[in-house]
């Protein structure tokens, strides 16, 4: 019984110590895989940068050319530790594996070809302001698997790429301008005619505002204690080009209201009783 384990075990370190000269090779291959992965990275990114590539198709572009590498170099490192392994047969195994892990991790894969797609249109592009699903922010980074989207706050939420790929994205930022809107109130007995025009020209004196694409200001609205219009104006299309020029829009126009004598009301309440109310020293009694 000790022979034969004995006689097991010296086979086994036989085994074992004449494989080591084709793990060195296979580990060699890797190494060398690892090289050639760095250095064409490095071409890849010359050439797309002369191309003038957007940088997330460049991005995909190199993890692409650096899977591809590491792919055939496992791919000749597992040949040389297993010489009857052909490629034919290797694929195949690959192909069965892939199914199964594919099952097994189906949300990583999913998010893995939305980010190529992603990357591939050429819309949302790095430093565009989206929002998707309540997360809204400028966008960072891409990556195979998710992206990275800044508040304005200052917070960072990595988002799984599918969702950007599955639903609506509003891109702010698509174009240098959008319309912006505000709304503003007007007594009841104020001309709307001259409102409407004390409020354009003042839009018009704002250096933010195109004027060449237009001002409209539309009476949209009879509310509580005011008629209410509608402006709207083209600016930057950044979160902080709306602020800025709704912030001196709204006070030009309060100024230029202010010095035409156009009341901007705040809310008036009536009180209507159906019975007389006693006026006295004390409530309740005759005045």
């Amino acid at each position: 019984m000790i022979s034969q384990i004995d006689y097991q075990v010296t086979n086994m370190w036989n085994g074992f110590v004449a494989t080591i000269p084709v793990i060195v090779i296979a580990i060699i291959v890797l190494l060398l895989t690892g090289i050639v992965a760095g250095s064409a990275v490095k071409i890849t990114d010359k050439i797309t940068g002369k191309a003038e590539l957007r940088p997330s198709l460049r991005n995909l572009t190199e993890t692409l050319v650096k899977l591809g590498i590491w792919l055939l170099g496992f791919t000749i490192a597992a040949i040389v530790i297993f010489p009857d392994l052909t490629p034919g047969s290797l694929f195949a195994g690959l192909g069965i594996g892939a199914v199964a892990i594919g099952f097994a991790f189906q949300d990583i894969f999913e998010n893995f070809l939305a980010g190529v797609l992603i990357m591939l249109r050429e819309k949302m592009r790095i430093g565009d302001v989206i929002e998707c699903e309540g997360i809204s922010g400028k966008v960072e980074h891409i990556t195979l698997r998710e992206t990275y989207i800044r508040a304005a706050s200052g917070e960072l939420t990595v988002v799984p790429n599918s969702i950007l790929f599955k639903n609506p994205v509003e891109i702010l930022t698509d174009v240098d301008q959008r319309c912006h809107t505000v709304v503003v109130g007007v007594s009841y007995d104020t001309d709307l005619d001259k409102a409407a025009e004390v409020i354009r020209k003042a839009v018009e004196t704002v250096d933010a505002v195109d004027v060449a694409k237009g001002i409209d200001v539309f009476a949209s609205e009879f509310n509580t204690s005011s008629i209410d219009f509608l402006v709207r104006w083209w600016a930057g299309s950044s979160p902080r080009d709306g602020h800025e020029s709704r912030d001196k829009i709204v006070r030009a126009i309060k100024q230029a209201l202010d010095n035409a004598g156009i009341e901007i009301p705040f809310p008036y309440v009536t009180h209507t009783f159906k019975h007389q109310v006693p006026l006295g020293n004390r409530p309740g009694t005759e005045a």
